[in-house]
Formats: C-alpha cells, structure tokens, sequence
C-alpha cells in the first residue's frame, strides 16, 4: 500500500459491519490547505460578504469590514449580527395558543389525528395561525459600521478572510483616506471586535479625521425570509438607551418582551454619544481605534467603567484575536481531514475551495447548542426557526469528520424536545415520540400543511445517535452515549413501529399517511416512499443494537416490522417510484421537479433485504438524465453523489458534487446560493461534507480504498469515519 493504511474496524469491537477503507499516513499539511482558500473581495458585491463567528454568534461584514452599508447587502447576503438566544415575538395581544392551530385529519387509522395545519378559516384560527409561525423570530441585534458616507466614495477594496485565524483584513481608501480594519469573534462569548486605523487624506497640516463607529439597531420585522430589519418601524416600538463611561459603555435594547445588552469597549482615547433614537456613535481622537462589542441576553453586575473596561471577563482586540485564532487552530486541526492538491483533474481544485469553505462556514455558524437553521447565523429563513428534516445535512458530517463535540452539543437539545414530541404522538395517537418539523428553541411546533405531515426527520436522532456511538473512544465514553440517548432512541423508535401500519391482505408493513421528502407528494395518497422505508428498517435495526448494546431484549414488535416491511416499489420499466403510489412518477412532470429523494433509499441509507441495486442504478442513470435538475435543491447534488459512490460510479459522484446549476452554486464565501430568496443555504453545505467524507472513509461493508473518487484521483485524507 506504499504510504498508505487501511483501517478495518471489526464489528467485534464496535458492534458494526466490517469496514474497508484506506487513509494517508503522511500526515497532511492543514495550513497550507486550509489557507489556500483564503476568500479575497476587492469590490462591493451583495452576494460577496464574510462572516466571523464561532458557532453560536456570527457577524458578517461587507467590504469595509464591518456593517457599513447594510442596505446594499439586504438583498444578497445580508450582514447579520445573531446569536442562538436572539429571539422575540410580537406582543400576543388576541392571547393564541399552539392548540388554536390543531385540526382532525382522518387517516381512517381508528383513532383522531390532531395535527398543526395553516388553517384559513374562521378568521381567527387564520390569525392564530399566522401568529404562530411567525413567532417567536430570531432577533438582528444590531448593526457596526463605519460612519461614512455611500460606496461610490470608496476605492481599492482588498480583503480577505484568513480562514486559519478567524480574522478578516480589509483594506480601502475613502475620500483619499486609506483605511485598515480587521474584524474578529471571540470562541467563547458573543463578542466582535475590530482594530481600524486610517492614513493620509491631511489637508494644510491639519488630521484626516478621527474615526467614528455607528452602532445602529432596527426593530424586527418578523418576516418569512429577511435580514430581519424593519428600519422604517415606529421608534416608539423599542427602545435603545446609552450608559456611558471614559473607556466602556453599555447600550440597552427593549424590545416587547425582549431586553438585551450591548457591552462596548475601547482602548485609548475616544467618546461614545447616542446621535439619534437607535443610533450610537463611537468616535476616537485621532486614526486608531479598537473595540469590542459583546452582546449578551442578561445584564452584567457591574455597569460602565470610568477607570477600564466593564470587566475582566471583556476582551480587548489584541486578546479577542489571539482567542480567535487558537480557536480556529484547534477546529482545523480537530477530527477528519481532504487535501485535493495532488489531483490533477481540473475539477479537484473548485471541489477542495468547496469542501475548506464549508467547513469554515459550519464552524462560525452551525457549530451551537440548538439545531441550525437553514440560512445559518446570516439571516432569517421560515421566521429563523429551524427544520428538524434538516438536522441529517446539516450535522451528520460532524460525526463522520470525526467531530463529535460539536454534533453532541446540538443533539442535546432532543432531550428538551421530548416532552413537546411525546405530545403531539400522544394527540395522533400513537405512542413515543413524534418529532416536529419546524421549530424553534422552545420545541413548539410551528403549523404547517406540509411540515406537519412530514416522517424522515424521526429516524434522524437514532442515526446521528449511531454517530455518536461509533465516534467514542473508550468503552466509558460509548457507555456515556448510550446512557445519554439510550431512552430517547427507544422512544423514537416505538413511534416509527406505531406508525407502521399492518396490511393484512399483503402480510407486509407500510408506511401512508405521511408526506415524504419529495413534498410533491400529497399525505392523504402517499403509501411507501423509499426512502422513508430505507430510513425505517436502517433506524429501527439500529435502535434494536442500541438495546443489546445496554443489555436489553429486542423489542418484539419492532422486529415484526423490520421483519415484514415493503420492498421499495418500481415500475413496468425497472424504475423505482418516488412511492408505490406514485405510478405516474416518470409521466407527471411536477413528480420530477423536486428533490429526486428516492436517491437518498440507497445513498444516504446502506444496502438492505428492500432494495435491488440494479433496479436503483437504472433509476440513478434516468434521474440522471431527465429529472428537472432546475427545479431542485442544494442537498440533492451530495445525495446523488452518495448514490453514485454505492454503486461504484466514481467519476459521476464528482461530477454531481459539481454539477453547473445554479442551487449547486457556491459564492465566494462558499456559501450555496439556491435562489433570489435564499441567498445561502446552508444544508447543501453540510450535505457536501457529508459527501466527501463518505466518499473518502466509505461505509460499512465497503471494501474499497477511497471508493467514491475516480482511482486517478490522488486523495490525501485522515481521520474521517466510515458511513453507516
């Protein structure tokens, strides 16, 4: 194998299938890698800013390096301040309740259904409803800008984004002033900081100027799909207030029932005064100035400082960016690695920017204690709460780049969850648990007329459950995963057991009722999508190693459906059907203009007893072909490519991960541009990641080296996990 080493992983001693796969033992040059991708802009592009963050909080900039022209950007990629506890709802003066939304759909199971639907009439359920899913919405907690005037003013823009240290370096010249700011987030706390200096531009021996720094805040606006500013709102909805010291400040937001505080410090001469309503300006004494803001939901003890900063615990420039730059050290070097560099194939080099850039985008974005939502810390999408259906893109790759910190930590918040998803199985009448679609930190369930009927977010906590399992290192820390989640996957899976209705005509188990991840489909008609079936027999066999694993019997009815589900139905032709029901799934060209998801049965799922892979790579080479490529989504393309790994084509795998539509496209930033509304999309992401690692690593059962690229390609990797 030359500089290589194959890994087998027995399933003697994880519990799992054998595993084949080959990784390189010279240890990759990470740096060098990581820093070739560095993102430079050297104009104003709405689609071109960057972003520092450190998972929970992120704080995007344009071409100054700060928020100067929010505007510009509003309708591209919006400049964000967010953070995870950044949330508000408008005051609920007609007092709605989650149950105002409910409605009985009969599935003639035997039992009421009560499920959370956009109901249109009466007019007041309407209300409730639209009250609802707007409510509560994530919160923009302000905007920092340098206080000058428009960007026709502003020349020689050169900027990048050093992706080794956190820390973007913008370089411009305004009005003959040449400026210099740097902009970085700290690891540990919800704070920005930024150094900025400025040269030239003196006139009759006098000072260009001092620097002056806007602090500028709008009242939300509560939309489907916004940068969240309403700035034409009444001043009087909220209120912003300054309490000011010689070298600290305090700014307090009220907004409603939302109250949250802004810590500002700065080092050396300068002077902090409100100018207007919602605006504060920090002006220094001269052309240097450094500061930092720290946003925080609750209020600190102490207030402004006369003598320093507010407290020991806010951090000045210098300290923020060393901080930021350890951190961001640790990350690369944390978990799984790809270098693309020694392959010659031209689309090697597009294919690494894509896979360095993402992985910088999760950790400053998606790298928290809740689930992401789909547009990130950038800006809001569906009201900026977030999917559970998405949860499988955007946090799988942890666990196969072998970062299972950052995956425990979001899939903690299943457990706050449960009760909420006991309740709506409990008011449909099953038992377990019933995951929600579409939420928010609270787990109450936002009304839908698709979300509400969707099933493929259920089996996610089990498989990214399974991640955590075969991520551990010891026996005490597997013992600690299955402690952890031992009960919720046991409730998980008697839901999807439950919802397997017995066909006694057929002997077999289905699955109706239910739209699949293809929502072209209608719940009230749909019987057995295969990738919904796929996904049951994977997370429920799962969910019964998880029961050996801690010492308990199998669970008997949950065998009898594993035993006796329906094989993945196909046509006269040999194609698979997006259902069983879905006979006109090649004919209707609305059934192929959306995610081609029965990919995902044997791509993102293993092989199993329901499937015939030959049958799935005739329906891979139509798809393929044929399917309205226009019409579908970010993770389509990784899901494709996964598909095409199974089944040994390796060339159309890579292929897939580039293929030229515009949902597959990746900014600058590396973020995947779907459409005018939204701009980043932050599942695609993740989903390529996911993709890369599997192509890599492979999966269970493989026993191939790198099975997922061309056997020219020179792959360099480390330290990724195989897929189940």
């Amino acid at each position: 194998m030359n500089k290589q080493i194959r890994k087998i992983i027995t399933a003697a001693v994880l519990g799992i299938a054998v595993v084949c796969s080959e990784a390189a033992a010279e240890k990759i040059n990470r740096f060098k890698v990581v820093t070739r991708h560095n993102p430079h802009v050297t104009n104003f592009d709405s689609l071109s800013s960057l972003t520092v963050g450190n998972g929970q909080f992120a704080f995007t900039v344009d071409a100054t390096g700060l928020q100067t022209f929010p505007h510009i950007y509003a309708r591209g990629v919006p400049l964000g301040t967010m953070s995870e506890w950044g949330w508000h709802s408008f005051p609920n003066v007609e007092g709605f309740q989650a149950k105002d939304a409910l409605a009985n759909h009969n599935f003639r199971r035997g039992h009421p259904e009560y499920y959370s639907l956009q109901i249109k009439h009466p007019e007041r359920t309407r209300k409730a409803v639209d009250y609802l899913r707007a409510n509560p919405h994530r919160l923009h907690l302000g905007t920092i800008g340098l206080d000058i005037s428009d960007t026709s003013k502003i020349r020689g823009v050169n900027q990048t984004l050093d992706l080794w240290t956190g820390k973007i370096d913008s370089k411009f010249e305004h009005e003959g002033v040449k400026y210099n700011v740097e902009t970085v987030c700290a690891p540990d706390a919800d704070c920005v900081a930024s150094s900025i200096s400025m040269e030239g531009g003196a006139k009759d021996n006098k000072p260009a100027g001092n620097i002056a720094v806007a602090f500028s805040f709008a009242y939300p606006s509560g939309g489907h799909c916004d940068d969240a500013c309403q700035w034409k709102a009444d001043d009087n909805m909220h209120k912003t207030t300054l309490e000011a010291g010689k070298y600290s400040a305090v700014i307090t937001r009220e907004l409603d029932n939302a109250v949250y505080y802004i810590y500002v410090s700065w080092q050396g001469l300068a002077d902090i005064r409100q100018t207007g309503q919602h605006k504060i300006v920090l002006r220094a004494k001269g052309g240097r100035l450094s500061f930092t803001a720290t946003f925080q939901e609750s209020p600190r003890v102490e207030g402004p400082s006369d003598t320093g900063a507010i407290s020991s615990a806010t951090l000045d420039f210098v300290s923020c960016a060393k901080a930021s730059a350890d951190r961001w050290r640790a990350y690369w070097n944390e978990g799984g690695f790809i270098d693309l560099g020694n392959v010659k194939d031209q689309r090697a080099a597009e294919l690494e920017r894509r896979i360095i850039l993402s992985q910088y985008l999760m950790g400053a974005q998606e790298a928290g204690n809740i689930p992401p939502q789909e547009t990130g810390l950038t800006y809001n999408s569906w009201y900026g709460k977030f999917h559970l259906e998405m949860t499988w893109w955007h946090l799988v790759h942890y666990g196969l780049w072998n970062k299972p910190r950052l995956l425990d930590r979001q899939l903690s918040w299943y457990a706050t969850a449960r009760d909420k998803a006991r309740a709506i199985a409990q008011r449909q009448g099953f038992k377990g648990v019933r995951w929600m679609k579409m939420t928010d930190p609270s787990a109450e369930e936002a009304p839908s007329n698709v979300g509400s009927f969707l099933i493929w977010q259920q089996p996610h906590l089990i498989y990214m459950a399974e991640l955590l399992y075969r991520a551990a290192k010891t026996d005490e820390e597997r013992k600690g995963v299955l402690d952890k989640y031992g009960q919720l996957v046991d409730e998980t899976a008697l839901f999807m057991t439950d919802f397997a209705e017995y066909d006694s005509v057929n002997d077999r188990y289905i699955l109706r009722g239910c739209i699949p991840a293809q929502e072209t489909l209608k719940a009230d008609s749909t019987i057995n999508p295969p990738f919904e079936l796929s996904y049951w027999l994977t997370a429920l066999d799962m969910a019964q190693r998880w029961r050996a694993r801690r010492g308990l019997e199998p669970a008997i009815e949950t065998q009898q459906v594993m035993d006796k589900l329906s094989p993945l139905a196909y046509n006269a032709e040999g194609l698979y059907l997006a259902a069983e029901s879905a006979i006109n799934t090649y004919t209707d060209r609305r059934m192929t203009s959306d995610h081609p998801a029965l990919l995902g049965a044997f791509g993102m799922m293993p092989d199993s007893k329901l499937l015939d892979k030959t049958v799935m790579a005739r329906t891979l080479r139509w798809i393929w072909d044929n399917w309205n490529w226009d019409k579908t989504w970010g993770w389509d393309y990784p899901m494709a490519a996964m598909t095409c790994a199974r089944l040994g084509e390796a060339d159309m795998a890579v292929d897939a991960l580039l293929m030229p539509k515009r949902t597959n496209t990746y900014l600058v930033s590396g973020h995947n541009y779907q459409d005018q509304r939204l701009r980043v999309y932050m599942p695609g992401n993740g989903g390529l990641l996911t993709a890369v690692a599997m192509m890599c690593a492979g999966w269970d059962g493989c026993t191939s080296p790198v099975p997922g690229f061309p056997k020219d390609w020179d792959v360099k990797w480390e330290g990724l996990l195989p897929m189940p």
